[in-house]
């Protein structure tokens, strides 16, 4: 039932985007021709007065053209994949990527062809208009979607088999997200007693129960969630499965210690999974990277000059000492480096320093230091960190080595921070995790980036910084 529902809905939304393409293509038509509005004239006289003014019928074609490519672009970019677990914001990424693209084909064909009486500002209000309108439309849908999932309808049935960790956390997250509208008729496992029962998902029959429970109920999926300990009967248990015909997924009880995204490689037929997938291991992503952190740097050192001047004077006259404050931390490949900062205390013996962690009212931090600690003003003369090569605009936040030390001994999976180059701002930052904060939260956040980076989530956190990064409620 719900691959009959999906098919359905996909060739809606097929309909809808080709519907609100069309339509882009006619307010981009009247926008441009006949509205006042990004410094052109409105044009009211007859169209032989006006050389670029046709009738919209000689836009058609062209139109219908824009429309078939952008489709097969919104396909490519996974735009009709089931939104039932997919993120509004990658889907609103597609979105601008599949537009994007399609701008430049259509500027391509334009140019080489040299097609007449195609200003430039009719496609790109074309292109614009087609983004507003398909965001809005894919708003409407989930929303659609999320409203009749949470009163009971477009449900998907499944059952778990076995329990264990990864059954646990399945269970939890759909407890917590009611509008992926999943409903888990139960558990089939030989460990657990008959009585169990976890968050209302109680235990229906032992393993050998399954072949039966599936030639007599109709489900959408089976949850493959075996205990580490019985996985030499996955085997026979897939065999079932496929039998029965039931889509069947497997969630692996060692998902604490894989990547989210892990990436496989094909040895002659035999598939290895590589544990962590780190997109900025790819020399192509490096280099981008790189360059917008060279660029960036150059610019905010530019326009924050002023700013740091104020703020040098500031520190100099708050108390006696250098006016920068350098300190070593931990960087990519686990390599030390100077951070740079201002100053936001007063002198101290570098050995007690060091052992020590700002505290809320500590005495150490001079007035003016609260404010620029406060503010992140005293980051700022880490740009010449990130032009010299040892920091990135963005990235996890550097330790210090006698925490790196602590922490890589307590916090599984820290050390893997250390592959990517550390950032003045990170996802971790921008989502809470700064000063005395969880350091598992942290870590988290920081993995989560490493493991699925792109240049449209460097964009996402830059843009968060902005709005919420730089006033820091937990900087003492």
């Amino acid at each position: 039932m719900i691959k009959q529902n999906q098919t359905y809905l996909n060739r809606l939304h097929v309909l809808i985007d080709a519907l609100c393409i069309y339509l882009s293509g006619f307010v981009a038509y009247y926008t441009r021709f006949y509205l006042e509005i990004f410094g052109f004239k409105v044009y009211k006289e007859i169209f032989e007065y006006n050389r670029y003014c046709f009738p919209f019928k000689y836009y058609q074609q062209p139109l219908i053209g824009a429309l078939l490519i952008l489709l097969l672009l919104y396909a490519f970019f996974g735009l009709y994949t089931p939104k039932r677990y997919q993120r509004g914001s990658k889907e609103l990424i597609n979105l601008l990527k599949a537009n994007l693209l399609g701008l430049g084909i259509s500027a391509f064909i334009i140019t080489i062809f040299q097609i007449q009486n195609f200003p430039r500002s009719l496609y790109l209000l074309f292109y614009i208009f087609n983004f507003i309108f398909g965001l809005i439309s894919r708003y409407i849908i989930r929303k659609v979607l999320k409203v009749n999932r949470k009163k009971g309808r477009n449900i998907k049935h499944t059952v778990f088999v076995g329990f264990s960790t990864s059954a646990a956390a399945y269970i939890d997250r759909i407890k917590a997200n009611p509008h992926w509208g999943l409903k888990v008729h139960g558990i089939f496992d030989d460990t657990v007693s008959k009585n169990f029962d976890y968050r209302g998902i109680k235990r229906i029959g032992t393993l050998s129960d399954l072949a039966e429970y599936l030639e007599n109920t109709s489900l959408d999926e089976v949850a493959i969630t075996l205990n580490l300990d019985e996985y030499n009967k996955l085997e026979k248990i897939v065999a079932i499965c496929e039998k029965s015909g039931v889509h069947t997924k497997f969630v692996p009880d060692y998902y604490n210690f894989i990547s989210t995204n892990p990436y496989t490689e094909d040895l002659d037929g035999l598939p290895v999974i590589n544990i962590r997938n780190v997109p900025l291991t790819n020399t192509l992503n490096r280099i981008i990277k790189r360059t917008i952190d060279i660029i960036g740097a150059i610019t905010a050192l530019i326009l924050f000059s002023p700013i740091m001047l104020v703020v040098a004077i500031l520190v100099k006259k708050s108390s006696p000492g250098p006016i920068l404050f350098a300190q070593e931390r931990i960087g990519l490949g686990n390599k030390p480096f100077k951070m740079y900062k201002f100053r936001s205390m007063g002198v101290q013996d570098p050995k007690k320093e060091a052992k020590q962690w700002t505290t809320k009212n500590d005495a150490r931090v001079t007035p003016v230091g609260k404010v620029i600690r406060k503010t992140s003003l005293d980051e700022l003369p880490q740009f010449w960190n990130v032009l010299r090569g040892d920091m990135s605009l963005i990235g996890p936040r550097p330790e210090r080595p006698l925490f790196v030390e602590k922490f890589k001994e307590e916090i599984p999976r820290y050390m893997i921070k250390h592959q990517v180059r550390p950032g003045i701002t990170g996802w971790a930052q921008v989502n809470g995790f700064r000063g005395d904060t969880s350091i598992r939260g942290r870590i988290e956040h920081d993995l989560y980036y490493i493991e699925n980076w792109s240049l449209g989530l460097d964009i996402k956190i830059l843009f968060l910084t902005f709005f919420k990064g730089f006033i820091n409620k937990n900087a003492y």
